[in-house]
């Protein structure tokens, strides 16, 4: 649950999954603002507000990160690993959403303190199921802190 609407921040570089997975956001019943950048230097970019991004406010910051880790320019491991090593960035939940699932990849996620690995399913159907679910867990479910800032 959010104290104010859940601001989705989607980075991902191959256009098909990131129309699926806004399509697939679009259309539930919760009223969502989705961004989507495409490559790692982008997504900083947007989180530290800087170049395109600079007359983003407070309230276009994303509360809720998903990640694809194979990004060009800056990989999403590195981009996570900013998120999380900044101050005013740490409390965003970030979850991982890739097509990797390989063991090692995994653990690197959760060693930079990903709040959760999601693999894509390679079948339509499967993938839609896996975005409600994430959808109810995140958006509904989940409890977070009082203030997007996370200090409560």
């Amino acid at each position: 649950m959010f104290e104010t609407y859940p601001r989705i921040l989607i980075i991902e570089d191959n256009p098909d999954h990131a129309e699926l997975i806004i399509r697939s956001l679009e259309v539930t019943d919760y009223d969502i603002s989705l961004y989507h950048v495409s490559d790692g230097e982008e997504a900083l970019d947007f989180l530290f507000r800087k170049n395109e991004y600079k007359t983003l406010t407070k309230d276009d910051m994303p509360n809720l990160i998903l990640l694809d880790l194979k990004l060009p320019k800056l990989d999403g491991f590195e981009v996570l690993k900013t998120i999380k090593n900044t101050d005013s960035l740490r409390h965003i939940p970030v979850i991982v959403l890739t097509t990797s699932n390989m063991d090692t990849d995994i653990q690197k996620a959760y060693d930079l303190q990903a709040n959760s690995y999601l693999v894509k399913p390679i079948n339509f159907t499967l993938f839609i199921t896996l975005m409600e679910e994430f959808g109810s867990y995140w958006l509904e479910h989940n409890v977070r802190p009082l203030s997007d800032n996370g200090k409560g």
